[in-house]
């Protein structure tokens, strides 16, 4: 007997066309952090030969000059996109000499915050904005804590999807009617979000340096830590350290009860956060004898200090705030943003994850999404933080309206619909296949927690008496040799090259627009346009 999902992707199928699952638009933003082969961070700076991070469109740098960005076009074939960020290590590896990429989501050995440098974006008033905003970032919350890794999973519906959508529920197909089921989408992935780290964390552990950086010690007795190897601590049934309180996180951002119901509501809510003044951060200073130590004293000094594991996105135009950019055209795409560094990956993540993400997010989508409230909301992030430190627990209940619920019986409903799309996924010619063949060998991970990606890396540091360290480097080590090998699949040196030198010439056109007004005024300006509204003015 079919289920309400099974059904209407049934019929949305037979109603229209095996099309309508033809066209998922993705990207993939990874970070690395730059080591040295002994597992300390690279002192170096951000590589010249790489071009500049402040306008060079696939290799950046995130928190700090060490830690690298990669960031994939967006393309529609899983095969491309894995492809383009297999090119962009190829290339970012003939630049690095004799260091390496940490392969772990959490960070290395850390020796002091003072190893960690703020990256430098360049002196034009943008690139002095997102260096400063970095420099609030360690005021608020300690350079260690800034240089956890992940990776983010872009993803926009199908075209044919839209308009299939739209004309069942008798609708325009508009910008109104997209964000209203983006929003939908991401408040079931909210309820569903606690799969990601089950399957996909994988930090289990991290090196006991990072407690004492950034000032949790507390939590080594707290959370019942136990050790193995030279310094290593871990959760016996945890999965995502990265994801924990451990992480990037800001408790005042609670307080202002944003929520996932409808654009408005959402905007509304991120600009309180950056007009809000915090009591926490005031005390910290903005500028001190014309040294500037945030971006100002607000709960978010910028929207994009909002932390979530999921964000409505749209590609801003020049001159636009994240707010105002959804405001004006509505919600374009999602970035997932729970996503662990994969260590078992050179890339940090595999086409069996992507196709996962692909059915999850669709079936995120097109089941009911019912508005959630502020306590709700909680709900769902505590179920998410359950898993996060005892996902692998067999016995590990999570709430699901108003009830406890056995994860594996929750997960064993939601395997069956998952295989469900799957099968109508591959049986279209047009879509990509491999979706039943990616739900069938994660599905052991339902039977068994221990063949996870946390349960894995913590066999293997269990098996052979390694620390977290000694994994990272050797992996590290195993990908250098592996890319130093490698040839480009679909870039070429040609295209890093006219890429770099496109970085150069933008970064030095930044600095010479400049002279307009001066940076202070720079700022104020931004942050009073930022207050306004993005709709089209009529």
């Amino acid at each position: 007997m079919q289920t309400q999902f099974e059904r209407k992707i049934t019929e949305l199928t037979e109603s229209h066309s095996s099309a309508i699952w033809e066209g998922i638009h993705r990207g993939i933003e990874r970070e690395a952090l730059r080591v040295l082969e002994n597992g300390t961070l690279a002192p170096t700076d951000h590589p010249e030969a790489l071009g500049k991070t402040l306008t060079h469109d696939t290799i950046t740098t995130d928190y700090s000059e060490n830690l690298l960005e990669f960031i994939t076009p967006v393309a529609e074939s899983i095969r491309t996109t894995l492809s383009q960020l297999k090119d962009i290590h190829t290339h970012t590896f003939k630049a690095l000499g004799d260091e390496l990429l940490w392969p772990l989501s959490m960070p290395c050995y850390i020796g002091s915050d003072n190893d960690i440098r703020v990256a430098k974006f360049g002196e034009s008033h943008s690139g002095r904005m997102k260096s400063l905003y970095r420099v609030g970032l360690t005021h608020r919350y300690g350079a260690t804590m800034q240089i956890i890794s992940g990776v983010h999973f872009n993803f926009s519906v199908p075209e044919a999807l839209w308009a299939a959508l739209a004309q069942d529920e008798g609708t325009e197909d508009n910008a109104a009617f997209r964000s209203e089921k983006y929003f939908a989408l991401i408040r079931n992935y909210k309820r569903l979000s606690w799969v990601i780290p089950f399957l996909f964390g994988a930090s289990p552990a991290l090196c006991e340096s990072f407690f004492t950086q950034t000032q949790t010690e507390n939590k080594l007795t707290e959370w019942d830590f136990a050790k193995l190897g030279k310094g290593t601590c871990y959760l016996p049934y945890g999965t995502s350290l990265r994801m924990s309180d451990l992480g990037y996180t800001n408790k005042e951002q609670a307080s202002l009860k944003i929520t996932y119901n409808n654009l408005d509501d959402y905007v509304a809510g991120l600009r309180r956060a950056i007009t809000t003044p915090s009591e926490n951060f005031k005390s910290i200073g903005v500028k001190e004898n014309g040294e500037y130590h945030q971006l100002n004293s607000n709960i978010l000094q910028i929207e994009n200090e909002f932390y979530s594991p999921i964000r409505p996105k749209r590609t801003a135009k020049g001159g636009e705030t994240p707010t105002q950019a959804l405001e004006r055209g509505g919600v374009e795409y999602i970035e997932v943003r729970a996503l662990d560094v994969n260590p078992f990956s050179e890339v940090g993540i595999t086409a069996q994850q992507i196709q996962f993400l692909d059915l999850f997010l669709l079936y995120c989508l097109l089941t009911e999404s019912a508005p959630m409230d502020w306590e709700a909301q909680q709900k769902t992030d505590q179920n998410f933080n359950k898993a996060v430190m005892q996902g692998r627990n067999p016995s590990l209940s999570l709430w699901q309206n108003g009830h406890d619920r056995l994860m594996t019986d929750w997960l064993e409903e939601l395997f069956a619909e998952l295989a469900a799309l799957a099968r109508i996924m591959d049986d279209s010619p047009h879509s990509e296949s491999g979706y039943v063949a990616a739900v069938e060998a994660l599905y052991p991970c339902v039977l068994n927690p221990e063949l996870t990606l946390s349960g894995q890396v913590l066999e293997i540091l269990r098996s052979n008496d390694w620390d977290a360290s000694r994994l990272g480097k050797e992996l590290a080590l195993k990908y250098k040799r592996l890319f130093s090998e490698a040839d480009y699949e679909t870039f070429s040196e040609d295209d890093f090259a006219r890429w770099k030198a496109a970085s150069e010439d933008d970064f030095i056109a930044r600095k010479a627009s400049d002279n307009v007004v001066d940076f202070d005024t720079f700022l104020s300006n931004y942050f009073e346009k930022a207050k306004c509204s993005g709709r089209p003015t009529r």
